[in-house]
């Protein structure tokens, strides 16, 4: 004869919670002892709880406008929906963040070329709100981080011009602090890094041109060096990766827009090539997780576009992606997957 198991089910199976995460199930009718028992054994579906590596996010910012528009990229089944919008239309913004946050740095946003707001994007319910603003009005910067830390390069300050000012954003209590500078003042570059270090291209230096420079930051001491140059110039750039290696597409190179990308390897600091894109582009922007990065072209033959591609680590393998919900360019990105920190 049957017996009635956990979850009031009549079966000679018992039935076990798939959890933790909000996408999981609890068949059946439970006590509260049974639930807190489960989810004491991290094995009942909590709600909010969103599995780390499962979405990005994409600021899809210049349309035809500056736009407050964001993309919910998940990467099972590559598919697209509506994520919450910034506080305000933005352009050549930057971002990171941690498996819990996403902290976007609008640039130029709908009022001024300039602005110091940065917004905080919580992916347990898609929820947007302000965040500590830079300590500067900025555009066309470049961020990475681990999971307590964010490195903001500034790229172009109000008033200053070119900048080599990085800001050091602690994901716990949102606080704002000087990061290492930048061995040069640029604009336009692109970073993506593991848990110990960012891997920063610098982009386009004074005097408009385009430069291979790439630095290390190192975020245990909060130091600044060298690292290994790219294969060619590049500006308007885009970068994502794993714990072992960062993809870099080089946006703008001699030859106009272009589809090459480097591979950056951490271990030893190497630098090859890598994958080419679909289309040659330029102000795309990037974010992945430990299998997948997907790359948004952004501008493609001198218009916005909705081209993605994802660009799959193992094997070097590059192929379309769900394309965006609008043509855009000049936009940023940050994943719940932080590759590199949360594998």
């Amino acid at each position: 004869m049957p017996r009635q198991y956990q979850g009031s089910i009549i079966t000679k199976s018992p039935i076990t919670p798939a959890g933790p995460y909000q996408c999981g199930a609890a068949s059946g009718v439970w006590t509260i002892d049974q639930m807190v028992g489960w989810r004491k054994a991290g094995l009942w579906p909590v709600a909010g709880n969103v599995a780390v590596g499962t979405f990005a996010i994409f600021a899809l910012s210049l349309t035809t406008v500056r736009s407050t528009t964001r993309d919910k990229y998940t990467y099972s089944g590559c598919t697209v929906s509506s994520g919450a919008s910034s506080t305000a239309g933005s352009y050549y913004g930057s971002a990171a963040g941690s498996s819990t946050i996403g902290i976007f740095a609008l640039g130029g946003n709908s009022c001024a070329c300039y602005t110091t707001t940065r917004n905080k994007y919580t992916f347990s319910g898609c929820v947007n709100a302000g965040a500590t603003a830079a300590t500067a009005a900025s555009s066309c910067g470049s961020a990475a981080g681990n999971s307590s830390v964010g490195i903001f390069n500034l790229g172009v300050a109000q008033g200053t011009g070119l900048s080599k000012t990085r800001d050091k954003y602690t994901y716990s209590g949102c606080v704002v602090a000087s990061g290492a500078s930048a061995s040069c003042a640029a604009r336009g570059g692109a970073a993506t890094g593991n848990s110990t270090v960012g891997i920063f291209a610098l982009g386009v230096k004074s005097g408009n041109t385009y430069s291979t420079t790439r630095n290390k930051y190192t975020y245990s001491g909060d130091t600044n060096g060298s690292a290994t140059a790219s294969s060619n110039i590049g500006g308007c750039q885009s970068a994502t990766g794993n714990s072992t290696v960062g993809i870099f597409a080089l946006g703008y190179s001699c030859f106009g827009q272009s589809t090459t990308r480097n591979k950056y390897t951490y271990s030893g600091d190497t630098n090859a090539s890598a994958t080419s894109a679909n289309f040659a582009s330029l102000g795309g922007s990037a974010a992945g997780n430990s299998t997948i990065g997907i790359f948004a072209l952004g501008q493609v033959s001198c218009v916005s576009s909705v081209y993605r591609c994802k660009y799959t680590y193992s094997g070097c393998v590059n192929a379309s992606a769900a394309v965006a919900s609008t043509a855009s360019r000049f936009g940023a990105a940050a994943s719940n997957g932080t590759t590199g920190v949360n594998v």
